[in-house]
């Protein structure tokens, strides 16, 4: 099996990475960064969003595995002190495909009249007004929806729902659910300017299309990544037809993660 490590950078993060090559070598896994089947992320859930972008372009050949060297993450099954586990299943488990289980992620089209790039992303992506509140009007499936004033806009995925659109009082979506969330950040309701006031959720095959007000100067973020955008015309959204796989040695259920991130050990 061929391999390769992104890492956080941190002190327990690069001692953990060297150990990994380590116990790696010893148990006959090679390491190529540029064909891995497996890339494997050490740190946390940012982390883990880099190291999908810089293999963003291969997602139909590649699956990712978590090792957290922080607190406990959505994206991260291991912990150091269980890389002997997971370096023998990766090591003896080559006969058959790599198990592993496949969340959907957000394709966004961005537009500003002349050209239009496609970017994937993994958690969510959000607009918000660099120098006031963002004024957009919003489209679903080509229908107008609504005309939005606020602080900004987050779309995330079933995963990302957790981070971001969480805080925004948005639902946490299982991501077996091939959907597209989208939330407001602190609307204005008034007689010119008219919103939901709640998240939306958007199976696949529907898209959204946000027309900023035209000069306005945009804060765009994908994941971890942002950028500022002075000639937006037009953002889509929707489901992608790609997705994200993750390597499953073990199960670890997607409630139970919601449950020790958020709620913790339960006291009757």
């Amino acid at each position: 099996m061929k391999y390769n490590v992104v890492n956080r950078g941190d002190e327990t993060s690069v001692r953990t990475k060297d150990r990994f090559h380590e116990l790696a070598a010893a148990s006959g896994l090679t390491v190529d960064a540029e064909h891995p089947d497996v890339v494997v992320s050490i740190g946390g859930d940012g982390t883990m969003l880099h190291a999908f972008h810089l293999y963003a372009d291969r997602l139909d050949r590649i699956s990712f595995v978590g090792i957290h060297t922080g607190h406990l993450g959505f994206y991260a099954d291991w912990k150091p002190m269980e890389l002997e586990t997971l370096i023998r299943h990766m090591a003896t488990d080559t006969s058959e495909p790599i198990r592993t289980v496949k969340y959907p992620i957000i394709e966004i089209e961005i537009s500003n009249g002349n050209t239009t790039e496609t970017h994937l992303a993994l958690n969510e992506c959000t607009l918000k007004g660099v120098e006031g509140t963002l004024v957009a009007e919003l489209r679903i499936n080509d229908e107008r929806f609504e005309m939005f004033r606020g602080d900004g806009i987050c779309i995330s995925t079933p995963t990302g729902s957790t981070g971001y659109n969480r805080s925004l009082n948005g639902a946490i979506l299982h991501p077996s659910l091939e959907a597209v969330q989208i939330a407001e950040m602190a609307s204005l309701n008034n007689r010119v300017y008219r919103s939901l006031g709640s998240s939306i959720v958007l199976p696949k095959h529907h898209h959204c299309d946000i027309y900023p007000k035209k000069g306005q100067k945009i804060l765009f973020t994908l994941d971890h990544l942002n950028m500022q955008l002075t000639d937006l015309t037009s953002i889509r959204c929707m489901v992608a037809d790609r997705k994200v796989s993750f390597v499953r040695y073990r199960p670890f259920p997607f409630w139970n993660r919601v449950r020790e991130a958020f709620i913790g050990d339960i006291v009757e």
